[in-house]
């Protein structure tokens, strides 16, 4: 059950001698017990577990198990994740190049202990945001003005947060390539449980345009395209539910966002609110980012720490509403 299953619903199971588990989510997935050991017999109640072959779906990819660092099979709600973005060559493209891989690893769960002491119910997990492709001013030898990193390169900072019960996600900056054919490149390291995916617009060009002329936007129907490879991908593989990040920090980076394709169980999906500057700014773009957001998709913020004046701390951060699932510092 839920919390939006109706009482006598409930109490009718349980005067049946029902064992009756309330989830955070309308999900088998999000259920402990059932993640642990499938039980032979079990019923949800309310409209929210939708139909039958809804159920049945999400009962079929529990058989993946649980996510990395987590007793259900749901990536959100039950934690929150901490993340540092950045590119393996270095400071340049942000704070997780700073430094090695462990050391990055050391750096990251410092603001994770920070997060947890103020969320104690509240299981917190770090994570790596690693920019995978880097849109470039040159076009380069395939033209499409992004620069692609190899696995081999993008590998050594993937598989340190791996180790760590964390979450890497790879992000993609196309220029004028496809999201798509990006993101297939990267298929090794999907293949990993715990890797998910990160569309940048900003960086989404036409052909007949460079980076950095003005920001770059995307449509519903390409994110739709991508939504539905990698969720297909996930399935496939039999791995658990994977983390998709879209960036916005204009409402025409993702054009006709209400056409998303959120029926995916295999992703959850979550909107990055990139906004910058001073607290108003930043809370003007949060609040524009979320009109009229679909309800299933949960939301991200991002802490830059040059261009915010100031930087919120962890105390303010969690002070946002509604209080972001994800936090990544660039």
């Amino acid at each position: 059950v839920t919390d939006t299953t109706d009482a006598p619903s409930v109490l009718a199971a349980m005067a049946g001698g029902l064992t009756v588990e309330r989830l955070a989510a309308a999900d088998p997935r999000a259920s402990v017990s059932l993640m642990a050991k499938k039980p032979a017999t079990y019923y949800a109640l309310g409209a929210d577990f939708g139909t039958e072959a809804d159920f049945a779906t999400r009962l079929e990819l529990a058989d993946a198990g649980p996510v990395p660092s987590g007793k259900t099979g749901l990536v959100f709600p039950g934690r929150r994740i901490i993340a540092l973005y950045g590119h393996p060559s270095g400071p340049a493209l942000g704070v997780m190049g700073e430094q090695p891989p462990q050391e990055a690893v050391k750096r990251v769960n410092d603001l994770v202990r920070q997060y947890q002491e103020l969320t104690p119910d509240t299981p917190t997990v770090p994570a790596f945001e690693v920019i995978a492709t880097v849109a470039s001013s040159s076009p380069g030898d395939d033209g499409d003005y992004s620069n692609e990193g190899t696995v081999e390169e993008l590998r050594p900072y993937v598989e340190a947060i791996g180790k760590a019960g964390g979450f890497a996600v790879l992000d993609l900056q196309p220029g004028r390539a496809s999201f798509l054919s990006q993101a297939q490149r990267y298929q090794e390291l999907l293949a990993l449980p715990y890797v998910g995916l990160a569309l940048d617009p900003e960086w989404k060009i036409r052909p007949d345009e460079k980076p950095l002329g003005r920001v770059g936007n995307t449509t519903a129907a390409e994110v739709n395209e991508v939504s539905a490879w990698l969720a297909d991908f996930t399935k496939t593989k039999k791995l658990p539910q994977k983390i998709f990040i879209m960036h916005q920090f204009q409402l025409q980076m993702i054009r006709d966002r209400e056409q998303l394709n959120l029926d995916h169980p295999e992703l959850s999906f979550v909107l990055h609110a990139d906004g910058h500057g001073d607290a108003h700014d930043k809370m003007a773009t949060w609040d524009k980012m979320r009109e009229g957001l679909q309800p299933q998709i949960f939301m991200a913020w991002k802490n830059f720490i040059d261009e915010d004046t100031p930087m919120f701390d962890p105390r303010q951060t969690l002070g946002v509403q509604p209080t972001p699932w994800f936090i990544s510092y660039q």
